[in-house]
């Protein structure tokens, strides 16, 4: 099973700022406790045991927050100097990672779904690099992945405004370390999505797994509203 898992939690957090501006994104409260805390949790859960931060902006603030251990999880932390994005964040994370398979979540979403499963899926397949897709009804607003009958993703298609379903990026994923790190640039800006896996589709064998799990964004301000009325009934503790 999976021991350790990268999030993203170095981003500015624009979208929000008029709800507030002095926060990370992920330390945003929903119900009075920090989103990070729920992902923590839900982490726990499914085994987790280390945790590495890739922050970046008002990083003093998360780590004031959660030092190095939280509700039994050691926390650790790499720092970005300058904006890496984020596949420049994740490779900074993962150049102090042990295991050879890493789970990555996004700090401003969360994604209801068995992890289990998911890493199940991804050693059963022979993966190089596994995404959780979600199928909604309105796929126009995001970009959508297509897929073959063995889960092998096919093609990245972009924003079309659309209204129809499809599959979408729920920002989870599991990445083989050596695969990630030999073939992504040393100390630059880049996006795990555009520049590695739409560029890199050709080269390795990525699957994508669907979950039906619960799925929110808090990085608009109506779905970051709407977890404070979904989040009061969050199942793991």
């Amino acid at each position: 099973m999976l021991h350790t898992a990268i999030i993203l939690a170095g981003g500015f957090g624009t979208r929000l700022q008029s709800v507030f501006t002095d926060l990370p994104k992920p330390l945003a409260p929903v119900n009075g406790i920090p989103f990070l805390d729920y992902l923590l949790r839900y982490l726990k859960h499914f085994g987790l045991k280390k945790i590495i931060l890739s922050v970046g902006y008002l990083s003093e603030k998360i780590e004031a927050h959660y030092h190095s251990l939280f509700n039994g999880l050691e926390i650790f932390y790499a720092e970005e100097k300058i904006p890496m994005g984020t596949g420049g964040g994740i490779r900074l994370a993962l150049e102090t990672c042990d295991e050879k398979d890493v789970l990555v979540l996004n700090g401003d979403s969360f994604f209801d779904m068995d992890l289990e499963d998911f890493f199940k899926n991804h050693i059963s397949s022979a993966a190089a690099f596994s995404l959780a897709l979600r199928q909604v009804q309105h796929a126009g607003r995001y970009g959508t992945i297509k897929k073959n009958n063995d889960d092998k993703i096919i093609s990245f298609e972009e924003k079309n405004g659309i209204d129809q379903s499809g599959f979408i990026n729920a920002g989870v994923y599991v990445l083989n370390k050596e695969l990630f790190l030999k073939n992504t640039p040393a100390e630059k800006n880049f996006s795990i999505e555009k520049d590695f896996f739409e560029k890199k589709l050709d080269n390795f064998n990525m699957k994508g797994f669907e979950f039906e799990g619960y799925f929110i964004d808090i990085g608009v301000p109506e779905d970051y509203h709407k977890a404070q009325h979904d989040f009061k009934g969050f199942k793991y503790k």
